[in-house]
């Protein structure tokens, strides 16, 4: 998949999976983009938590994230 320079990202997957996800989504009142996003933030949230685990501890003692 190439990496290009817009804010697009696309990806492809089965025409099944996609009505299900989609489905899924519409029954918790929440878009595709949205879920993405949120996803997207935890994700890189946990990674930079556990890249540096002591620092992001001792960062967490001064202020409240």
């Amino acid at each position: 998949m190439s990496i290009g320079s817009s804010g697009r990202i696309v990806i492809e997957i089965e025409p099944d999976l996609k009505k299900e996800l989609h489905s899924a989504l519409k029954e918790d009142g929440v878009n595709l983009k949205s879920w993405f996003l949120d996803n997207v933030e935890q994700f890189l949230l946990k990674r930079s938590n556990s890249a540096f685990p002591a620092v992001k501890q001792e960062q967490g003692k001064n202020r409240e994230i």
